[in-house]
């Protein structure tokens, strides 16, 4: 595997502009990368069961805070309730509410954590209930395509470049909305080829490639533990060498360990949200290809043509699947001109047993891709554990960023950032410690990735974001 493999992997073939990038590198320390929910706050009632809390987090991905903040509390991960994932590798503020009382949370401590208690409510909250989310995103090291550094100018007069050549061919604001590397698991894109297998109802399979499957820049000991179990495939003698910071693998061991050959039962330890993600990452996979392909193509991502389908938008750029429409003769001028004022989105297919298909031209792309990636002819009914069937869904194809701002950020100490900072660019990789560094502030509807938006400006390897 390489940088350019995890892009195939993602479905990420191409970008919106054809200009050079300014490359760079993501995430060299979490003040790098904030992202702030914003969202109403629940209904507040002093008699409600729940409680309602702010949590700031500093190097930690969502689930594996919810996991310890649910074993602190003493209850079980799922009374806990939040909007949305969020990377490890950042400073996030989000909200979050608990099945526990007040009190309980006060004596909470985790480090790297902040939990302000907002009150008591009767309400709980759901995936994708925030409004947008507000990013401050620092891109370091950026440099020209053969690895030469940019100044500061430079690389700014290109990021600009960049944006008005997008908006010249999208539209203002407009961008596509690929699902992101992260959804495929960033540098081991491992769970669309694991969701493969559960589609397909090989639970043995699905487990022996999550734990087994190799990434991309893995430390010594996880590189050695996955070889092992590739090659041997036994759980307890895996277990004695498996690292401690990959939890969900140790899980699974001690699954095959108490019960040996029960792979249903050693996937189960996963998270559900993890579970079902598994799933989703394959409709996103092919959701990213028909999104390259229709840009191949020429046809429009924010306006539509005879044969897609459209969707109500909100004005928080929130799409409503329940109300799919064929765009066709009778339609299509109000379609065009509902789409130009943000009332309605095209979309894309995230396939499944009873989705809908678009037809004509964009009929014709949809049909390829899932015939080219052999997901023609999938029932998407998982019978082993039956919420995991999927009757599949659509996506907007483009979406939109506002408030956007680029400006110079300082050029830091080698001592205050990341050890890879020092180490230089890995194999494949393009960006600079002498280059320009690059503050980006901008803000996006929920379920739109921010790591997709600055990888159209900085065009680089999959690892850099």
């Amino acid at each position: 595997m390489d940088t350019d493999d995890l892009d195939t992997a993602a479905g990420l073939s191409r970008f919106a502009t054809s200009g050079p990038g300014i490359n760079g590198v993501l995430k060299m320390r979490a003040e790098d990368f904030r992202v702030e929910e914003i969202g109403r706050i629940p209904s507040l009632d002093p008699k409600g069961r729940f409680t309602v809390i702010r949590v700031t987090l500093r190097d930690w991905e969502t689930n594996r805070f919810v996991n310890r903040l649910a074993s602190s509390l003493k209850i079980s991960r799922n009374r806990i309730w939040f909007s949305g994932t969020k990377d490890k590798k950042a400073i996030t503020t989000q909200l979050m509410v608990v099945d526990a009382q007040k009190a309980a949370i006060q004596n909470v401590e985790i480090a790297d954590v902040e939990i302000e208690i907002i009150g008591r409510t009767h309400q709980k909250v759901g995936m994708g209930a925030h409004h947008a989310n507000r990013f401050t995103i620092v891109v370091r090291g950026c440099t020209d395509d053969d690895g030469s550094p940019l100044d500061a100018r430079t690389a700014m007069s290109r990021a600009v470049s960049i944006k008005e050549a997008m908006e010249e061919s999208l539209g203002e604001g407009v961008f596509p909305n690929w699902v992101g590397s992260q959804r495929f698991g960033s540098l081991r894109p491992v769970t669309p080829i694991v969701g493969r297998h559960v589609i397909e109802s090989d639970f043995e399979q699905a487990v022996s490639v999550y734990l087994g499957m190799a990434g991309l820049f893995e430390d010594e000991a996880s590189s050695n533990f996955r070889k092992m179990w590739r090659e041997h495939g036994d759980a307890a003698a895996c277990l004695e060498v498996v690292p401690n910071h990959l939890g969900y693998e140790r899980s699974m061991l001690q699954s095959y360990v108490d019960h040996p050959d029960d792979h249903v039962k050693a996937f189960l330890t996963l998270p559900r949200n993890l579970q079902i993600m598994m799933v989703h990452s394959v409709q996103s996979m092919a959701f990213n290809h028909v999104l390259a392909a229709r840009l191949d193509s020429g046809l429009p991502l924010a306006e539509p043509v005879l044969g897609d389908i459209v969707t109500p938008l909100s004005a928080e750029g929130k799409i409503d699947v329940g109300k799919l429409a064929s765009v066709d003769d009778t339609n299509l001028e109000r379609c065009i001109r509902n789409c130009r004022f943000r009332r309605l989105a095209v979309t894309g297919p995230l396939p499944g047993a009873t989705s809908k298909s678009a037809v004509d031209a964009p009929g014709k792309i949809e049909s390829k891709v899932l015939k080219d990636h052999d997901l023609d002819g999938l029932t998407w009914q998982v019978e082993r554990i039956g919420r995991l069937s999927s009757n599949g869904s659509r996506r907007a194809f483009a979406s939109r960023f506002e408030e956007f701002s680029i400006e110079d950020a300082p050029i830091l100490d080698a001592d205050v950032l990341d050890s890879r900072w020092e180490d230089g660019p890995r194999t494949g990789e393009v960006w600079d410690p002498e280059g320009a560094c690059l503050r980006f502030r901008f803000s996006l509807p929920p379920g739109t990735y921010a790591t997709v938006l600055m990888r159209e400006f900085m065009q680089a390897k999959a690892s850099q974001y």
